[in-house]
């Protein structure tokens, strides 16, 4: 009896121990996740203003680029929501997806063309193409870019 007794306490001790994990992962995606909508609400919606990704383009400030070609740039993301986390951006400063038309069709299918590509070399058991477009889209860099993220399942629905 004492046997059992000191075995239940112990399976108990556990799973008290995995419930404070459990909630102190939700708690850290929660934080994570309102700050990311803090800095979207944040952001300015400026089309006229430098961004982050003008300066990676421009070869100001580094990045850890994986592709490069005369229309678009991909490069890792500095603050990775999956195993493998990355963006492909136009050269072509395009604020949100939005102030896109028809002119930049071709483009947009380059974009992600490239995004595949890179994808299906990364990632070849699957992957999650993103675009956030304005506030409550969570964009909170008003330069067009397409987040990849991949090497984990995927959860449903993703918002």
């Amino acid at each position: 009896m004492t046997h059992l007794l000191r075995h239940l306490t112990k399976l108990n001790s556990i799973h008290q121990n995995a419930g404070y994990k459990l909630a102190n992962t939700i708690f850290a995606q929660t934080v994570q996740m309102s700050s990311e909508v803090e800095k979207a609400q944040a952001a300015k919606d400026q089309k006229s203003k430098e961004t982050i990704f003008d300066k990676i383009i421009a070869k100001q400030i580094p990045a850890d680029i994986i592709f490069e070609d005369e229309k678009c740039l991909a490069f890792n993301d500095v603050n990775p929501q999956a195993p493998s986390h990355f963006l492909v951006i136009p050269k072509k400063r395009i604020p949100k997806l939005d102030d896109s038309n028809n002119s930049d069709k071709e483009l947009l299918g380059h974009l992600l063309l490239i995004a595949k590509n890179l994808a299906q070399t990364k990632l070849p058991h699957g992957y999650r193409l993103v675009i956030n477009n304005g506030p409550d889209g969570c964009q909170s860099v008003y330069h067009l870019h397409i987040h990849i993220l991949g090497g984990r399942q995927m959860k449903w629905p993703p918002g």
